[in-house]
């Protein structure tokens, strides 16, 4: 899956290999592959990567951004991701995991409908569980995020889940240098009276259909 690579091999300083816009960094002996990350060996082996993503590759995120906002090449998200095995006593140890991902966005201002820019930065610990039902029920009774454990995960889509649940729900500045132009009806003069109160206009109105009457 295209957007996560690895250093070619003899590649002992990753920035200055060929073809290397996408990068990522293991500081573990052990090889993990974050397109199809063992979250549970990944936990064993406290191991870490970080790396990059184009922001083109994630569809889902991509969208919400303005369609005519520029993408440069190197419009990426930065993230990382750490394993962790945290002993429990009298139980099995748990298994988390350290997520980090940041980005920034060109948006709608939905006040003014003007490109507002949205930095994102999320930091979540995820645990994981055997099976879907243990997942939801843990889920609803405790403040953790809590996830049914497989085989292997795709870290790139598990980042876009946290970029997308991150984004503002009515994006907008904090103030807006072009505000929205209000609308008027045609002949109505700014600062009139019913140019600020329209309903005294549709009152006039009923009282001569009333007086007509």
């Amino acid at each position: 899956m295209p957007g996560l690579s690895h250093p070619g091999p003899g590649c002992s300083r990753p920035l200055n290999c060929a073809n290397a816009s996408e990068i990522v960094v293991m500081s573990s002996a052990n090889s993990f592959d974050p397109r199809r990350l063992d979250v549970a060996a990944f936990a064993r082996a406290q191991a870490d990567l970080a790396g990059t993503i184009p922001l083109a590759d994630l569809e889902r995120l991509s969208q919400d951004a303005r369609p005519e906002a520029e993408r440069p090449a190197d419009h990426e998200i930065s993230w990382s991701a750490q394993g962790e095995l945290r002993p429990v006593a009298g139980a099995s140890a748990e298994i988390r995991l350290h997520l980090r991902a940041a980005t920034e966005l060109q948006l709608t201002c939905q006040r003014c409908l003007q490109p507002v820019r949205v930095s994102l930065l999320v930091q979540p610990t995820l645990r994981f569980v055997e099976g879907e039902d243990l997942a939801a029920r843990i889920d609803e009774e405790s403040e953790e995020d809590v996830l049914a454990l497989s085989s292997t995960m795709d870290l790139r889509e598990l980042i876009e889940d946290e970029l997308i649940l991150a984004l503002p729900l009515v994006p907008r500045h904090d103030r807006c240098a072009q505000p929205l132009p209000t609308t008027a009806e045609p002949g109505d003069v700014p600062g009139t009276a019913s140019a600020a109160n329209p309903f005294a206009a549709l009152a006039g109105l009923r009282r001569r259909g009333d007086a007509s009457d």
